[in-house]
């Protein structure tokens, strides 16, 4: 995936606008005079911008394009003031000369709009209804994208007229039309090549599959995987952790898994799995679910979407959340139109109790965090020469509260005060949303990275295991299973067709090379060295592993971590006293609470040193069954058996509207043919 293009300075952005608008101006006075050199240098210096603008500076063309300057009007300006230079120089009667030479620069402009215009066709016939991943769609007719210098105008324009722009400027100086000649009549053909390949990919047999043969063919994969349970997610390129972190649950439940979404570019924001995945962007083809198998759907968020899925009858919807926490979003009223509410344990269901959000206690499912059997329970003080303390604070949230994140107010005194002991390791594991709503939160992850930096260069004599080759082999390894290769420039269409059906046993495969990355990748670390996680990998209950410590906020992080029964501390920057603040937020009665000026970070790692000093064991042992349930039966049963529930009330509901209707209209509607389970091969609406 390439990296993000780094936003310009307002600064830079003045500049380059400056010298393109300067470079025009040197070439309109030089055209007029008429001044050859002038004219060269001008028309230079403005190419070379475009040039720069495209490789470097892309947020400056949408400036411009906002300022109704986009590449299309400076590059026929840029011609034009060419031509009146020409039509300048030398004999009066030079427009007889250079009239062909116009009407063929005139026939190029018109072939680039007839080019943009067939490539709108050609996208249109390519966005398809429903978008794909992990399912043959051979029978769609996918295709290879057009390239990327056919599908946008700016670079297209830039690319094919760039012939006639130089032809013009190498007639300039001796006076000779022939070299303008040969330049427009090379961009012409470049542009007809161009037309000539989009209109081909309009042939009826070159096209994808239309808008119907597409839905048809997705009813008919409907009806032959049978999906019964899947889930739902909207959300921004940002959210899709939420959505990741469930489908290791969903894998192993019971019944055909299936995930939905709304959003295409959301398709390969989904991380590695052999789920099914299907984009129903319309609402249209969203209800065609309705006359499908689907029996149950999980929604680990909620969005401005969710009320449309919400609208069909024939499905039970469920709301999971996406991590648990004494946060007021923890329990928000949307939940109420779900059918049922699935939590980790009996402090949730107080939790939305107390709330009165109109979620009733009937409604209200306990199946504990199946993403935790992974976290290893605490097996007593480590036996390593460092203590690693992870430190994961929550972002800054939508509302801003500043006792949301300890980022800000005390992230850098507890970051000193963990680096001034020279027997602890810092891993640094920051919310992945930290800075987008608050810049001093974005501004205070910058400062302690630093610190963090300057403490390993400052600390000596770790030296770097000699299992850095076995690493990349993993790390190689795993990027062939989980990573689709694209081609650069790769649509939607094209995607899907890489990203066909798995490979059997491939998700077995990804979770047994994934266990030999994280260990490999902990042991190549030199030891004592501070770490900055803030890609992929790791994953956050790899870090809960190797962690003899935590320090967070208020957030689902603590609920987790409490699984491995571990000590861990909370940053109170709330301004409660701490008595309150525990009343606040039941997740931190287990905790050692933090004020911001880390005084007690000293204290706490004596305790995590010396277990026998820790006089909190007993109550986090009581919190975790509070917070997540019992151990047994193991979290992944208890969601299997809310699965199966679930979806049972879904087929009796199917299966009492099929007799009412019956009831209702004798002789006019006959009872649906069931499934092998019960269900009705189509629910009347």
């Amino acid at each position: 995936m390439p990296l993000p293009l780094p936003r310009p300075p307002a600064l830079l952005k003045g500049l380059v606008a400056i010298v393109l608008a300067a470079a025009f101006a040197a070439q309109a006075v030089a055209a007029l005079l008429p001044h050859v050199p002038l004219l060269l240098a001008a028309t230079t210096v403005s190419l070379a911008t475009e040039g720069a603008l495209f490789r470097w500076q892309r947020e400056v063309l949408s400036l411009f394009a906002k300022s109704h300057a986009d590449i299309t009007v400076r590059h026929v300006l840029r011609d034009l003031l060419l031509v009146v230079g020409l039509l300048r120089l030398g004999e009066q009667d030079r427009e007889t000369v250079y009239a062909p030479l116009v009407a063929g620069l005139l026939a190029f402009y018109v072939l680039h709009c007839a080019v943009q215009a067939v490539s709108v066709l050609v996208r249109r016939t390519r966005t398809l209804p429903v978008v794909t991943r992990n399912i043959d769609a051979s029978a769609l007719r996918l295709s290879k994208a057009p390239s990327v210098l056919l599908r946008r105008p700016g670079h297209r324009l830039l690319v094919f007229g760039l012939p006639a722009t130089a032809g013009l400027l190498a007639a300039a100086p001796g006076d000779e039309p022939v070299y303008a000649a040969a330049g427009i009549t090379l961009s012409l053909a470049l542009a007809l090549t161009g037309l000539g390949a989009q209109l081909f990919r309009l042939l009826p047999g070159r096209r994808p599959a239309g808008e119907q043969e597409v839905l048809d063919w997705f009813d008919a994969w409907l009806a032959e995987y049978r999906p019964t349970v899947g889930l739902y997610f909207s959300g921004g390129a940002s959210s899709a952790y939420q959505a990741n972190m469930w489908l290791e649950p969903l894998a192993q439940a019971d019944g055909k898994p299936v995930i939905v979404l709304r959003e295409r570019f959301m398709v390969q924001k989904i991380a590695a799995t052999d789920i099914p995945i299907v984009c129903l962007p319309k609402v249209s083809t969203l209800m065609r679910l309705e006359h499908s198998t689907l029996q149950v759907l999980i929604h680990p968020s909620n969005s401005g979407k969710t009320s449309q899925v919400l609208r069909i009858p024939t499905i039970r919807h469920t709301f999971v959340n996406h991590g648990e926490s004494d946060k007021l979003s923890s329990c928000n009223p949307y939940a109420k139109a779900y059918d049922e509410v699935w939590v980790a344990g009996p402090a949730a269901r107080e939790r939305y109790a107390l709330a009165e959000v109109g979620v009733e206690d009937k409604d209200v499912v306990e199946t504990g965090r199946p993403q935790l059997d992974a976290v290893r329970p605490y097996a007593g003080p480590s036996t390593e020469t460092f203590t690693t303390v992870l430190y994961a604070p929550t972002w800054e949230g939508w509302d801003g509260n500043p006792g949301n994140t300890s980022v800000i107010a005390a992230g850098e005194n507890l970051v000193r005060a963990l680096l001034a002991d020279q027997g602890v390791r810092l891993l640094y594991k920051p919310h992945p949303l930290t800075g987008s709503v608050d810049p001093r939160a974005g501004a205070a992850d910058l400062r302690i990275r630093e610190l963090i930096r300057a403490a390993n260069r400052e600390r000596t004599g770790a030296r770097r295991p000699t299992t850095g080759a076995e690493l990349a082999r993993l790390a190689e390894e795993l990027d062939r299973l989980t990573t689709a290769r694209f081609r650069a420039g790769a649509d939607t269409v094209e995607r899907m067709r890489v990203q066909s059906a798995p490979e059997p046993g491939r998700a077995e495969a990804v979770a047994r090379v994934t266990a030999a990355w994280e260990e490999a990748y902990w042991a190549s670390l030199p030891e004592g060295e501070h770490q900055i996680i803030t890609d992929a990998r790791p994953a956050l209950y790899s870090c809960f592993n190797v962690a003899d410590l935590l320090i967070s906020d208020v957030s689902s992080v603590i609920s987790d971590f409490l699984a491995s029964e571990k000590p861990y501390a909370v940053a109170n920057t709330s301004a409660l006293p701490e008595e309150a603040f525990r009343t606040a937020f039941p997740t931190v009665a287990a905790a050692t609470v933090l004020t911001p000026d880390a005084a007690g970070v000293p204290s706490l790692l004596e305790t995590v040193r010396h277990p026998e000093k820790d006089d909190l064991a007993e109550a986090r042992a009581a919190l975790k069954l509070r917070l997540l349930g019992p151990a047994e039966p193991p979290s992944q049963e208890r969601f299997n058996a809310a699965v199966r529930a679930l979806c049972a009330e879904a087929r009796a509901h199917r299966d009492r509207v099929a007799e009412r209707l019956t009831a209702e209209l004798p002789g006019q509607r006959t009872k649906p043919a069931s499934d092998g389970a019960g269900l009705p091969t189509a629910a009347p609406h």
